[in-house]
């Protein structure tokens, strides 16, 4: 595993009409790009993981699992607007030598995926022989492949989107203004926000998850019990728990730019924008999921020219993209195979 830093010198027009003069991306890779060039792997992080998808994804990606470095080369990136190494909220405005804060301008999946373009052309890679994201990484993962139609031979968006719903922007919004409910959310600080950040985690949790995963894991077993419920200190333990390795900046400037994701802007319409992908696509739901679910899944593969949609059960609802790799490993082999043995 390699981690390093991208430097882009020259600006970027982001869709909002802003220009970052320059930028940089932290990224990880695993394995190397051999002779035909065909051996790479582009995966796409959620919006709070890093680009070490060894970390989150440890049933999928390393050695002797479904992605391996000894033959993938596999590339994850930090999105633009995060804490884990690319340019974000708490970098100085290079125009202005000052920290950006809550100037900082964000980024939509698709200014992130066209930050990404430099990078690829530096490493040498010509071909992506199979890209793979869930959630708003399958946003960008969409959107790549309709921008640069050529590019990926076949690809797996998880628990995604074609356009972010009326739904899943309600409970951003939410979220948006729990921080903004902070007392400190205006001050110019790291540190600014962090309590209202808190509570948006555990608005989140409760659209990543599912009914029956609370009941499952957070259910009384004390008949008489009138307060001091397990849920209730579950949910401020997740929201400490994101606290202690991310800022309220980057949660409310990521959460914006997943609201803003839509393939048909400027493309006539999300139907069309879809048709223009030539990747082979398997489009993946999970059937608990209440914030992506699987209509949303169904309706990439519909609209996708030769695409198919394969659902997978889960007891963790949404993060369910993030737990069964089992399910998730069988189907993409299988789709591999039926791929290569044409």
């Amino acid at each position: 595993m390699t981690y390093d830093i991208f430097h882009v010198d020259n600006p970027i027009t982001l869709e909002s009409g802003q220009v970052v003069p320059k930028y940089h991306l932290g990224y990880t890779t695993y394995g190397k790009l051999n002779s035909q060039k065909d051996n790479v792997v582009w995966i796409f992080h959620a919006l709070t993981a890093n680009s070490k998808p060894s970390e989150w994804w440890p049933g999928l990606v390393g050695e002797g699992k479904l992605f391996d470095p000894e033959k993938y080369f596999i590339i994850c990136v930090n999105m633009p607007g995060s804490c884990y190494g690319s340019t974000g909220p708490l970098d100085k405005n290079p125009e202005t030598g000052k920290i950006y804060y809550h100037d900082f301008p964000f980024f939509t999946p698709r200014d992130m995926i066209r930050s990404y373009q430099p990078l690829r052309e530096f490493l040498g890679i010509e071909k992506i022989k199979i890209g793979i994201g869930g959630s708003m990484g399958g946003q960008q993962l969409l959107e790549w492949a309709i921008e640069e139609s050529e590019l990926f031979e076949n690809i797996f968006p998880i628990a995604t989107n074609a356009r972010h719903s009326a739904w899943g922007i309600a409970f951003n919004a939410s979220q948006r203004m729990s921080i903004e409910a902070d007392g400190t959310w205006k001050e110019k600080k790291p540190e600014a926000g962090m309590e209202g950040m808190k509570a948006a985690r555990s608005i989140a949790l409760i659209s990543y998850r599912h009914y029956e995963t609370y009941h499952a894991s957070q259910s009384e077993h004390h008949i008489d019990k009138i307060e001091n419920y397990k849920s209730e200190s579950y949910q401020k333990y997740q929201g400490e728990k994101l606290g202690k390795r991310f800022n309220a900046f980057s949660y409310y400037f990521l959460s914006k730019g997943m609201d803003s994701h839509n393939v048909g802007r400027g493309r006539g319409s999300i139907e069309n924008a879809l048709q223009r992908i030539k990747a082979k696509t398997t489009a993946i739901g999970i059937t608990t999921d209440i914030l992506f679910p699987v209509s949303e899944q169904q309706f990439i593969a519909a609209n996708v020219s030769g695409a198919s949609f394969f659902s997978i059960d889960s007891l963790y609802g949404h993060d369910g993209f993030l737990l069964e790799y089992e399910q998730i490993e069988k189907i993409i082999s299988n789709s591999l195979a039926k791929v290569e043995s044409k």
